[in-house]
């Protein structure tokens, strides 16, 4: 009974709160999202979202109350057994929203990807901590690439990019945190950056200024294409045996720069076959929406236009116009927050963020105060992940970043997301309650 009790004490009751809160106000407006014009509820998904809700709590409390070290030596095996799963879903999952990404019986289903961040995290960070003694810093930081490409890809194969593109700052904080060189962490930023930056330039060049720009058929005419992929890998080539027989920086500063150009051209002209033209799409209009304002831009300028429509105190809770009138696509999930900005206002807005600010910081506090190695970087992966969901969504919905379908964790509509986002904060509690546990034995 002791034991139970001083476990019951180090319950960090803090985060839990703000958790639950976030929860709770999540199914208000889930609620709110399927009511209609007429003020009837038209949709059942706030009751759903109230199941998951109870037992994705208590999946919360189950692991916030076990010891999360136990599972380190298991991660590879569960890591593995994730990859499967995805494989399986890409060949025969249903597809939803124009991607292969569920997989269940009838209106029962649960999205892998989802759940493949948390095994992702565990496994990643168990590497780092085991490897950190007896491999090289690039052998780690290629095997650890290795551990973010084989599930991102296959999530980005569904197609869905939105929640492939997680994976990569959760790759990045937790190498930095590591200890990797920094030399290597920025080299493969860069790499997503120009990747990204190389995929939209062709569609940017038609769609957007209506010319053809001759710097632009490097990346759509193919014979171009290949000219300028021979030059690269020539140049990176003869740097790389410069630096290996001269061991000069000159050298080493040239093959980083060809390499990084290289391999996002090649990377770019992959993702635009395998993408679809939707989803460039929105990594274009969130610069202008207006570009396709009927089309594309359409949910963005909705979106921009119920949140400043809320003003200070918003239109009232069920009484706000764009979502009951459905000009919000996905509005219970994607565009959750423009509802509740434009019922509650900016006062509604910034009390989701303070709550969201109580998380991270307890998350920060958690990572300093990690009793060991493998602790610290699962939760530096787990903040990251959370962080990286509330910045790309809230940014989504304002029109600063494109929209990419992630939704926002604890207040969007759905099970997958919900459970995931419950079974992080179990992670980070029971780090937590294991290292105060420890300092007070």
């Amino acid at each position: 009974m002791a034991f139970k009790f001083r476990k019951f004490t180090h319950f960090d009751f803090a985060l839990c709160f703000s958790v639950l809160a976030l929860t709770v106000t999540g199914i208000l407006f889930i609620y709110s999202s399927g009511v209609n014009s007429s003020g009837v509820s038209v949709s059942n998904e706030y009751l759903k979202q109230i199941l998951w809700a109870v037992s994705g709590f208590a999946i919360l409390l189950y692991i916030s109350v076990n010891d999360y070290r136990r599972i380190a030596d298991r991660t590879l095996l569960l890591f593995v057994i994730t990859v499967a799963v995805l494989v399986y879903t890409r060949i025969f999952g249903r597809y939803v929203n124009g991607a292969r990404s569920w997989i269940g019986i009838g209106e029962l289903g649960i999205q892998p990807s989802e759940f493949s961040k948390i095994l992702y995290i565990l496994y990643l960070a168990h590497y780092l901590d085991i490897s950190e003694k007896t491999e090289k810093p690039f052998v780690r930081f290629v095997k650890a690439g290795v551990i973010m490409l084989v599930p991102m890809a296959l999530i980005l194969s569904q197609p869905d990019l939105g929640t492939s593109s997680v994976f990569f700052p959760i790759f990045l904080t937790i190498c930095l945190l590591a200890g990797l060189p920094l030399r290597y962490i920025v080299m493969v930023f860069l790499f997503g950056v120009c990747t990204i930056l190389f995929t939209i330039l062709p569609y940017w060049d038609d769609i957007v200024l209506g010319r053809s720009l001759a710097v632009m058929r490097v990346f759509t005419d193919s014979k171009i294409t290949l000219i300028t992929t021979i030059i690269l890998s020539s140049v990176l080539g003869l740097a790389v045996s410069g630096y290996w027989f001269f061991k000069t920086k000159y050298y080493y500063w040239i093959s980083y720069v060809a390499g990084l150009l290289l391999f996002s051209l090649l990377t770019s002209l992959l993702a635009g076959k395998v993408l679809k033209e939707y989803q460039i799409m929105r990594l274009i209009i969130f610069l202008n929406p207006y570009i396709d304002e009927r089309g594309a831009g359409w949910n963005i300028i909705q979106s921009i236009t119920a949140i400043g429509s809320g003003g200070l105190s918003g239109q009232g809770y069920l009484q706000g116009t764009q979502s009951h009138y459905r000009f919000l696509p996905q509005q219970s999930t994607d565009f959750i927050f423009s509802i509740l900005t434009e019922e509650w206002g900016f006062l509604g807005g910034i009390t989701v963020f303070i709550l969201y600010g109580i998380i991270f910081a307890r998350g920060i506090r958690i990572i300093k105060s990690a009793g060991n190695r493998f602790g610290s970087l699962t939760a530096c992966g787990i903040v990251t992940m959370l962080t990286f969901h509330f910045l790309v969504n809230i940014g989504m919905v304002m029109g600063i970043m494109p929209i990419t379908g992630i939704p926002l964790f604890f207040l969007s509509y759905g099970g997958s997301s919900l459970w995931t986002a419950m079974a992080a904060t179990g992670i980070l509690m029971s780090i937590s309650m294991k290292k105060i546990e420890a300092s007070s034995s």
